[in-house]
């Protein structure tokens, strides 16, 4: 069956284009499209510090940043760096002022603003100077001590908020406070951990194993710069900076599990690395999720990754994290996930929980991302032919004397049980090749599944990469279908797409 397409109007998603979640629950119902270290343009020891970063991420709709803060040569004013490395930094007023400017440029909805914090007391309030003076009444920032819920994205469009630990003294003499103190090599020099374009994106199973092995127990005191810095509380911190903070970011006392109690008080914000989510998820994955209910939890990429490198987000989402922040600035399988999955919702980068994620039962258990759940829906994938390449890259760029013998992969990432990647056969020689193949996928947590899409050349040394597509599963439209691809980068390619057909049993 050979499916003239050329005249096909028809796009992939209906809905993507507008907002259609609810979006007046608390921000802790959400996962939010979260960067790291969002002023890095390379690598995490010796890249350059830049707003740019931070404004090509507001771009694409994401809506955490992070800044680290740091006294300046003089101890005069506040520059942005990595700490302790050799990234050369910028002003901290650039950035604030390039995210007012940006950053609601891709969405309504607001933006947070991650601090780490290394201040003295007076560059605390010199901050806070800052940010009122940038932001202006666009900066939200609560009238009470404590709230015993969130504020909603409705309720909090068009502003921007502050997330940081209370003030603290800046301990200048203080050493041995890298961020992830597990810090060594994780790979081999020159080996990029996801340079092999054949490797899958790492199963979370699999990396909670791997976090098992570890020697040393996690569980108890190691903790990020921001969670584990063990500073002193100032005896004179500027009231008007610890009033500025709508999300605080509270240090946990003895075990991380014991931290991940709720106060039915007030809620806050808690921090952990791959490493020690997938340590404490191993054990107590329902604590995890229960306490996502009200608070928020934030995981960040263990500091062996040098090189800006990611991880598998699923496995801070099948727990609830509402920020699970990467290098937006590197590429790669684990970053087309995120950029995919925060596709839904208009792009708005906020995407609503499912609501049994956010339920307790009468018996008291949360959602377990472990369990043995029944198939709720099928998706059949059918992938008819592709078309483009001839026109956005050179004649010789995958084959010097032939044309290309191009191979389609499908499948899908999400919890480990739905989790799966097939391919079709290679068809040699042909710049238009047609596969007709179809893809059966049970799928047991469709609400945050991802559809994933590759095309690469075969090669008898190493397949050559043509093109990536990875749509969220709740946003596919029944029928025929084209469905355009993006580069290694995430950047849409003018004219390579493919046809499918999306069915729902």
């Amino acid at each position: 069956m050979h499916i003239k397409w050329f005249n096909m109007s028809v796009n992939v998603r209906s809905r993507c284009s507008q907002v259609h979640h609810d979006m007046n629950a608390p921000l802790s119902h959400y996962f939010i499209y979260t960067g790291h270290n969002s002023y890095l343009t390379g690598n995490q020891l010796s890249s350059d510090c830049s707003d740019i970063p931070i404004i090509k991420a507001l771009q694409i709709g994401v809506r955490v940043i992070e800044l680290d803060m740091w006294p300046n040569s003089s101890k005069d004013d506040v520059d942005i760096l990595h700490g302790r490395t050799l990234t050369a930094p910028v002003s901290l007023i650039k950035c604030l002022r390039s995210i007012k400017e940006y950053a609601f440029v891709a969405s309504p909805y607001p933006v947070i603003i991650t601090l780490e914090d290394h201040l003295t007391s007076d560059l605390q309030a010199k901050v806070a100077k800052m940010v009122i003076e940038v932001f202006g009444d666009i900066l939200y920032y609560p009238k009470s001590k404590h709230r015993q819920e969130f504020p909603s994205p409705e309720a909090l469009k068009g502003r921007v908020i502050l997330s940081t630990k209370p003030p603290k003294e800046y301990l200048e003499s203080k050493v041995g406070t890298m961020k992830d103190r597990d810090i060594g090599p994780q790979f081999s020099e020159g080996e990029n951990e996801e340079a092999a374009w054949g490797r899958e994106v790492p199963d979370i199973q699999d990396e909670m194993q791997s976090a098992n092995k570890q020697e040393d127990d996690l569980l108890c005191t190691q903790r990020d710069v921001e969670e584990d810095d063990e500073q002193k509380m100032c005896q004179h911190h500027p009231l008007e900076y610890k009033h500025l903070i709508t999300i605080k970011a509270g240090k946990p006392k003895g075990a991380i599990v014991d931290a991940l109690k709720s106060d039915p008080e007030k809620v806050r914000r808690l921090s952990l690395s791959e490493q020690e989510l997938a340590k404490v998820a191993a054990c107590h994955g329902t604590r995890i999720v229960s306490f996502t209910h009200k608070n928020l939890l934030r995981i960040y990429p263990k500091g062996t990754r040098f090189n800006s490198s990611n991880y598998n987000p699923f496995l801070g989402w099948v727990h609830g994290a509402q920020m699970v922040a990467f290098n937006m600035q590197g590429h790669g399988r684990s970053l087309w996930l995120m950029h995919g999955f925060y596709r839904a919702n208009g792009g708005c980068g906020y995407v609503k929980k499912p609501d049994f994620m956010m339920q307790t039962c009468p018996d008291g258990n949360v959602f377990d991302p472990e369990a043995d759940l029944p198939v709720k829906k099928t998706l059949k994938v059918k992938v008819y032919m592709g078309d483009g390449w001839q026109s956005d890259f050179k004649q010789t760029h995958f084959d010097t004397y032939s044309p290309p013998d191009f191979y389609a992969k499908v499948g899908i990432a999400g919890v480990p049980s739905d989790s799966v990647m097939r391919k079709t056969r290679a068809v040699e020689d042909s710049w238009v090749p047609v596969w007709e193949e179809e893809f059966v996928f049970p799928l047991t947590v469709p609400e945050i599944a991802l559809l994933r899409v590759e095309v690469h050349e075969y090669d008898v040394s190493e397949d050559d990469f043509g093109g990536q597509t990875v749509l969220p599963v709740s946003e596919l439209r029944p029928g025929i279908r084209t469905v355009p691809l993006f580069d290694q980068k995430g950047l849409k390619f003018k004219s390579v797409k493919l046809l499918m057909r999306f069915e729902f049993v």
